[in-house]
């Protein structure tokens, strides 16, 4: 039933003659964030004119919504299956493994904490003068985030910064090769296993899985930041001070303990409501999955590409195979699967259009 509303409400909101009213409703209902966004695009106006201003505050204003919009992908199912472990615990965690990781790149690459993403063609100059558009994508992104929608910050933030066609072309190329593998991979590996694992999850799960979640999933968050913290990082010099990396560090970090204390942004849900990804093993398993597909890319080439894309596509699959399964058995209709697929699409190509929108806004560049 949970997962019924969840995807009629979504469904709602994908609705054009819905939006006016709801846009009312969500208005009165968060007042207060939507004051905290109004005064945000002020601070902008009035940054964007002083380049040392300007960076900090397109930095500060990335720096969050990045983190809990993609939470989802590499934190999603850890903080799903996690919920009775105490906050500050799974904080450090992902905390610690998050410096290291940034800290690591700093030293390879001669102050570059972004492992090289932006020396892709169309980002290997850091903004000598900031557009307003540029400051404020991380607030569009920040409001989706409140509204559920999964949107690729790679696009949303790095369009907004790219001076060539070609390097966005990439960049949606490498992503929806991103989603097809990994909606291949996922349908594959549950298509296969879904019997095995079906029989697992009759029973609690052995003492052993949880280190070995946390395990996979620090791997796979480390793996993340090595492709998604040039979303970041574009707002910066390429190469930081010491003291400059402490800052990245410290305020990101305090970010990441807001998260995980409100058990994840309102985004979460779209993790909350895919099957059985509360159980330790189904999580581990996804994560692990998503791990082995982002080291591919990573190896593969240095163009950035939308991580978010990539996870939809694994839940997608999995999904899918998992109904297609219980529709064998006469359990469950592929229909309602094959609806959250679809919504969770529709989302993410709105986050498309509106990343396109202001890229187009600042650069000029046509597509």
């Amino acid at each position: 039933m949970g997962e019924k509303n969840n995807s009629e409400h979504r469904s709602q909101f994908l609705s054009a003659s819905a939006l006016q009213r709801l846009f009312v409703e969500f208005t009165i209902r968060e007042k207060w964030f939507v004051a905290l966004i109004l005064g945000g695009f002020v601070v902008a106006a009035l940054a964007q004119y002083h380049l040392g201003l300007a960076m900090a505050v397109g930095f500060i204003f990335a720096s969050y919504p990045v983190v809990a919009n993609d939470s989802i992908q590499t934190l999603g199912t850890f903080i799903a299956s996690n919920r009775d472990v105490v906050w500050w615990k799974k904080w450090l965690f992902i905390g610690g493994i998050f410096a290291a990781t940034v800290t690591a790149s700093w030293f390879l690459y001669n102050g570059d904490v972004s492992y090289e993403r932006l020396t892709t063609k169309g980002f290997e100059e850091a903004p000598t003068a900031f557009h307003y558009l540029q400051l404020t994508a991380p607030l569009f992104l920040l409001m989706l985030t409140r509204l559920r929608i999964p949107v690729s910050t790679s696009l949303l933030i790095l369009t907004a910064f790219a001076t060539q066609t070609s390097t966005i072309e990439k960049i949606v190329s490498k992503s929806l090769t991103g989603y097809v593998i990994a909606f291949i991979g996922a349908a594959f590996l549950w298509g296969l296993f879904t019997p095995l694992l079906e029989k697992m999850m009759k029973s609690s799960p052995a003492k052993w899985w949880r280190p070995v979640q946390w395990v996979t999933t620090g791997v796979l968050w480390s793996f993340w930041w090595q492709q998604d913290a040039a979303n970041i990082a574009v707002y910066l010099p390429r190469s930081l001070e010491w003291w400059q990396l402490l800052g990245f560090i410290s305020v990101i970090f305090l970010g990441l303990g807001i998260m995980i204390k409100a058990g994840g942004e309102r985004i979460q849900k779209i993790v909350d409501e895919k099957s059985y990804v509360v159980d330790v093993r189904s999580a581990t398993i996804i994560d692990a999955l998503y791990a082995l597909i982002l080291w591919y890319f990573k190896i593969k080439s240095k163009i950035p590409m939308s991580t978010t894309w990539v996870f939809l596509g694994l839940l997608s699959g999995r999904e899918l195979m998992i109904s297609i399964r219980s529709k064998m058995k006469g359990k469950r209709s592929i229909k309602g699967a094959l609806k959250i697929i679809a919504i969770d699409a529709g989302s993410a190509m709105i986050g498309l259009v509106v990343s396109l929108i202001i890229g187009a806004s600042v650069s000029g560049i046509t597509f």
